[in-house]
């Protein structure tokens, strides 16, 4: 299981037809592809032994006595070891896994005939040495978008088998030894290469787990459908993804494009995941397109010590007409985006631009809300981006407001003086909704149950690079 994970990870490698700037790039490195080694050998090693020789017999002259007739029956794999093995990567090409020097041993049961009536029979240990595999890793696409892989050119070799007999006319096998010798190897060496096939085969129904689409919220699903042929090295393994934010039942492309980048050189870790300043704008557009960047601030939302309250009160000391026209009432604010925000990465720094309008009303005692007049607000906000479990995440601060005024229904007053309070509602209602959402993370690209160890994260010019190692549970 493990090592069907990783290597579904290893090979999700779509070839596709659009070239197009990826807004998230993955890298698998020398050390992540060791570690799928390790697992592979386990997972193979464990195959093998499955193995199921059939029962042989034949017929051989030994002489002085003639023709015997034997049977090898009852025979099963007691250990199996594969000491050497490698898995390169052929630049431009694709994965080819090697392994030497392996050796399986089994026993079994053996029963001989010969000079017409005697018959004797015993048990028997074959120690087969010198075992060779080599197989390449096709790469294609299903019909669904995701990659399925298949075993080619696959070989197997052995070296050498060694029978010994032991009970009954054992010194007779022995004699002939070398025939069964023969007999056993082959019919080791037709088992092999099906069984390698296979154990890449089932691998495909781990790479059904790719989340190509992933599911966000009620408003957004995250797409991670390769843009291009990997790119393949002598020591990685580079993938271009989409990286793209969508209304849910509605793909509409934004009215910008990913700009290029390139991974920096790294190898400490097992798996890089570089996510763009498109990828994060993205999702501004698909938020502002579902509405969902709009929030009406009551009373009931700022804590109960501010010396703010939301109320004609309060508003009429900054603003007298408001207090005269409509005395004792409660207020309403809607905080409106009316652009999308823009978020810019830079080195250590993630900065968010956002235009909005706040639109205050007086709540009636009817119910109904009076408008009283219409804010222009252009804000900034620093980020803190960090991974969470298999999510990337975030938190927001404040870091400036320009306040003018759009419209007003109760005639001009200074909008300076609402400076102040409209920071406190900004940071006691606004920011912490919008911490709590971004706080719940947007997925990583992930297959099976995958999970990060000590990964760490840098802030670079337009991307987000995520450097980490990999475990696989389960």
């Amino acid at each position: 299981m493990l090592l069907r994970c990783w290597l579904a990870l290893l090979v999700a490698l779509i070839p596709a037809a659009s070239s197009t700037n990826a807004g998230v790039k993955v890298r698998l490195t020398e050390k992540g592809i060791e570690y799928g080694k390790l697992l592979g050998m386990a997972v193979l090693q464990t195959k093998l032994k499955s193995i199921k020789v059939p029962d042989i017999s034949g017929s051989e002259s030994v002489s002085p006595i003639g023709k015997v007739q034997y049977s090898l029956t009852n025979m099963q794999i007691t250990n199996i070891g594969l000491p050497k093995s490698e898995v390169d990567l052929v630049p431009g090409s694709g994965v080819k896994l090697s392994i030497g020097d392996g050796y399986i041993s089994l026993n079994g049961n053996w029963r001989v005939k010969y000079l017409r009536f005697i018959k004797d029979s015993g048990s028997f240990d074959l120690s087969v040495n010198g075992l060779t595999i080599t197989t390449s890793i096709a790469i294609k696409s299903d019909e669904t978008g995701r990659p399925a892989v298949s075993s080619v050119n696959c070989a197997a070799t052995v070296g050498s088998a060694k029978v010994k007999f032991h009970g009954g006319a054992s010194w007779l096998y022995n004699l002939f030894g070398s025939f069964i010798d023969d007999a056993l190897r082959n019919a080791l060496q037709k088992q092999i290469c099906p069984l390698v096939a296979n154990t890449v085969s089932d691998f495909n129904t781990h790479l059904k787990t790719l989340n190509v689409v992933a599911k966000v919220d009620k408003y957004a699903e995250f797409e991670y459908s390769m843009v291009s042929s990997p790119i393949i090295s002598n020591s990685s393994i580079d993938l271009s993804l989409k990286g793209e934010f969508y209304n849910i039942g509605k793909h509409q492309e934004p009215p910008f494009s990913p700009k290029a980048f390139s991974l920096p050189p790294q190898i400490n870790s097992m798996l890089y995941i570089g996510m763009s300043a498109f990828t994060a704008n993205s999702a501004a557009f698909v938020y502002d397109k579902a509405g969902a960047l709009s929030l009406y601030i009551t009373d009931d939302m700022i804590p109960k010590g501010s010396p703010f309250r939301l109320n004609t009160k309060t508003i009429g000391t900054f603003i007298p007409q408001i207090a005269q026209k409509f005395p004792g009432l409660m207020m309403k604010l809607l905080v409106k985006m009316v652009k999308n925000p823009i978020i810019t990465f830079e080195p250590n720094n993630v900065t968010i631009q956002a235009t909005a309008t706040v639109t205050a009303y007086a709540i009636q005692p009817n119910s109904t809300l009076s408008p009283l007049f219409v804010l222009n607000l252009d804000t900034s906000v620093s980020a803190n981006v960090f991974v969470s479990g298999m999510k990337l995440a975030a938190s927001v601060t404040l870091n400036k407001m320009d306040l003018t005024l759009g419209t007003s229904y109760v005639g001009q007053f200074q909008v300076r003086s609402l400076d102040n309070m409209l920071q406190m509602f900004l940071k006691v209602v606004v920011i912490p909704q919008l911490n709590a959402k971004l706080g719940k993370g947007y997925p990583l690209p992930t297959i099976g149950k995958m999970k990060l160890v000590n990964a760490q994260l840098q802030i670079l010019k337009d991307y987000v690079l995520i450097g980490t190692d990999v475990q696989f549970t389960g």
